[in-house]
């Protein structure tokens, strides 16, 4: 199956302000050709990486500090425990089978105040909820929200959950990727602000262990 030109090397720029300033060890689950790991170490970031496909995962081997090829499912138990301060997930959840249970596994995994960075794929994003409302489509794609490979689908309201069900507590929760379209500042007119959410392409949440305040 063809993927976008890039796929695997999308630097993720907009994930980088989530990382704390502190962090010494990063785990990038899903690094691709390592480029976003790469800009961390230029911080002076130690990086993991975690790479299914074996041509991008040898790539990001010569720009991280260690990768782990193969599936994360599968090998999450050659990570080590308590060391990473930030485990970043762009765009991966939605791929697993069971995401909530590699949630689960990944708290031993962090050290004390680490956390976990996740972008995921926003399925009402209004250009996906117009074809299928109005159009009658649910078209799979190479890439993008309806990406062929996706298993698993994900709002604002049932990121949330995922996480809490986990143990997590979600620090904050953000669109990204704001459509600049009009469509849906008239649709939340006249819905009386039921689906502001339907702007973004994508969520970022920032969740930790223990508790804390609402989502923001």
């Amino acid at each position: 199956m063809a993927q976008s030109k890039n796929y695997y090397s999308n630097t993720r720029r907009d994930i980088i302000q989530y990382i704390p300033a502190n962090a010494k060890v990063v785990l990038e689950i899903g690094c691709g050709n390592g480029n976003f790991g790469a800009m961390l170490k230029e911080k002076g970031v130690a990086v993991w990486g975690v790479e299914y496909a074996p041509g991008p995962a040898a790539e990001a081997s010569a720009k991280l500090n260690r990768v782990l090829k193969g599936d994360i499912e599968e090998i999450y138990g050659q990570l080590p425990d308590k060391t990473f301060d930030a485990i970043v997930c762009n765009d991966v959840l939605e791929h697993l089978n069971d995401p909530g249970a590699l949630l689960a596994h990944l708290k031993a995994k962090l050290t004390d105040g680490g956390i976990v960075v996740c972008s995921i794929p926003n399925v009402r994003y209004f250009r996906v909820l117009w074809d299928y409302l109005v159009n009658k489509n649910w078209d799979y794609t190479e890439d993008g929200i309806l990406d062929r490979t996706h298993k698993r689908f994900f709002t604002y309201k049932s990121i949330q959950k995922l996480f809490k069900e986990q143990g997590y507590c979600v620090r904050s929760i953000k669109g990204i990727n704001r459509t600049k379209s009009l469509k849906p500042v008239f649709w939340n007119i006249l819905l009386l602000g039921a689906v502001s959410d339907t702007r973004y392409l994508q969520f970022v949440v920032v969740a930790a262990l223990g508790e804390c305040c609402p989502a923001k």
